[in-house]
């Protein structure tokens, strides 16, 4: 394998990014502070959250949460747009996500900083892209294990390690 300069893929916001991130690290936070840490040492005053609307009750917890701590919070849920799954997908029935539609809401609200909050697998990697602010993840969505993922890796062992058993 070629070694790489990876010092030159990095630019000056990047780098910002993972000053500002060493500086507010502390290892008694939990994730929600570390974000409002984060948050606070960059100057950053209005934060977006994209939810899954199955999670619109930890997000309306979270915006409380960050309000308290000084942040302008704007929260969009998937739904939003109520976009017909056949515009997008011709033969597909009811009311799509809309991950494109959640970023574009967030730009519009001039979001700094969005967490994302238990997007479907696809539609995290669509608001990922188009998400003009920078992006961090709170929930990821795991319906079988509960959003509990980690705990399936962590007790796998290593003649199980490519058949995650869920019992």
């Amino acid at each position: 394998m070629e070694k790489i300069d990876s010092v030159s893929l990095y630019n000056e916001y990047d780098k910002e990014i993972l000053k500002i991130a060493e500086d507010s690290l502390d290892s008694r936070l939990d994730r929600v502070q570390e974000i409002i840490e984060y948050a606070g040492e960059a100057g950053i005053k209005r934060i977006g959250i994209a939810n899954c609307i199955i999670f619109n009750k930890e997000a309306e917890r979270l915006e409380e949460i960050l309000s308290e701590a000084g942040f302008t919070v704007e929260k969009v849920n998937c739904k939003y747009g109520k976009v017909p799954f056949n515009d997008l997908v011709p033969g597909y029935k009811g009311v799509s996500c809309n991950p494109a539609g959640q970023a574009k809401y967030l730009e519009e609200k001039k979001t700094e900083l969005n967490i994302m909050m238990g997007l479907c697998l696809g539609h995290d990697m669509i608001f990922n892209s188009k998400s003009k602010a920078p992006v961090t993840p709170l929930v990821v969505k795991d319906r079988v294990l509960q959003h509990y993922t980690l705990e399936a890796l962590s007790s796998m062992d290593s003649k199980n390690k490519n058949n995650i058993c869920y019992d």
